[in-house]
């Protein structure tokens, strides 16, 4: 059975390929990122180092769901919801800078469906992801859940922030993430992720 990419490549056990997508992708990579065959997953650089393939029911159409373990968890808080259907609630407020539009920044991230099930983490690489924020590279949710905007508070270096991002504002109804007909995030999939905002990209240009 093929394993899914949640970008881009195919992935070899202990091996990571990576591939540079054509720039109308909907996360350019910068480091560490891969690439998929239809719709890019986050193209946050995520990897599959999966510790197993668990098939989605029938009501999750045919995508193939790849579930991580030892993964970290943020303890709960309550959402507030922005007009655009973004849900945040904040485990704790940074005191540092807010992310500056367009530049890349370093997050650490845990990434699941709605039934909790984990299907990426930077955590499992042991390094935070370097990314682009706020120009158009990332899902929406993720811009608006970071940068802030409609009600949202912008993150600030330091913060820790649940987001609850709809299918409007993540990858619609089409599935994404997809390799060799096995796709890893179902369509119209409502995706939770767990923010660490670890800090700025000391590489930006001054």
């Amino acid at each position: 059975m093929a394993i899914s990419a949640l970008t881009v490549a195919t992935v070899k056990p202990q091996t990571l390929q990576t591939h540079h997508p054509k720039p109308s992708l909907s996360f350019k990579p910068i480091a560490n990122c891969i690439s998929s065959t239809k719709r890019p997953v986050l193209d946050v650089g995520i990897g599959l180092l999966a510790a197993s393939v668990v098939a989605l029911s029938p009501l999750e159409a045919t995508a193939t769901r790849i579930e991580y373990y030892a993964t970290v968890g943020e303890p709960n808080c309550e959402l507030n919801f922005a007009k655009s259907g973004l849900g945040y609630c904040d485990v704790a407020v940074g005191s540092g800078e807010e992310a500056p539009f367009g530049e890349l920044i370093n997050v650490h991230y845990t990434a699941r469906f709605a039934d909790g099930t984990v299907f990426d983490s930077s955590y499992k690489r042991a390094r935070p992801l370097t990314m682009r924020i706020g120009a158009g590279k990332l899902i929406k949710g993720l811009d608006q859940g970071i940068l802030g905007g409609e009600g949202v508070p912008p993150m600030l270096v330091g913060g820790k922030r649940k987001l609850r991002i709809p299918p409007a504002l993540a990858y619609g109804p089409e599935p994404a993430g997809c390799f060799s007909g096995d796709c890893n995030i179902p369509a119209n999939a409502t995706l939770l992720y767990d923010i660490n905002f670890v800090g700025i990209y000391s590489g930006n240009a001054k």
